[in-house]
């Protein structure tokens, strides 16, 4: 589950809490289903959907970002960086080309930020 919905408090949770209501904010879609398929409570999942769903869901899939992911994943793995977990790459993917900064609080997302250009939330 994700660590914002279990009470923990990480410099990524601390500044969502200061984006909330002052930025425009996005989520992907794969992300919602990564944060709420962690829930086993209903009344959890639900509360959790409703808070989620109050920001622009986007898309992160399609052709081109597909196959600009798997050109970045390639060009990471060149410099022997191996990256875990495709949807990170999928997601840095989209981030990197639509121009939006990720905040995260996972280090997988740091080599497409020191090699492609990622822009963080600090």
């Amino acid at each position: 589950m994700d660590r914002l919905f279990q009470g923990n408090d990480h410099g990524a949770d601390r500044e969502l809490d200061k984006l909330l209501g002052h930025e425009p904010l996005a989520i992907g879609d794969l992300i919602l289903t990564e944060v709420l398929q962690g829930f086993v409570n209903e009344r959890d999942f639900n509360k959790a959907r409703k808070m989620l769903t109050s920001l622009m869901v986007v898309e992160l899939g399609g052709q081109e970002i597909a196959i600009q992911a798997a050109r970045n994943f390639r060009a990471l793995r060149v410099l022997g960086v191996t990256v875990r977990k495709t949807i990170d790459t999928l997601i840095a993917t989209w981030c990197i080309e639509s121009g939006y900064d990720l905040l995260h609080n996972d280090r997988d997302f740091d080599p497409f930020a020191k090699q492609l250009g990622l822009c963080v939330v600090a």
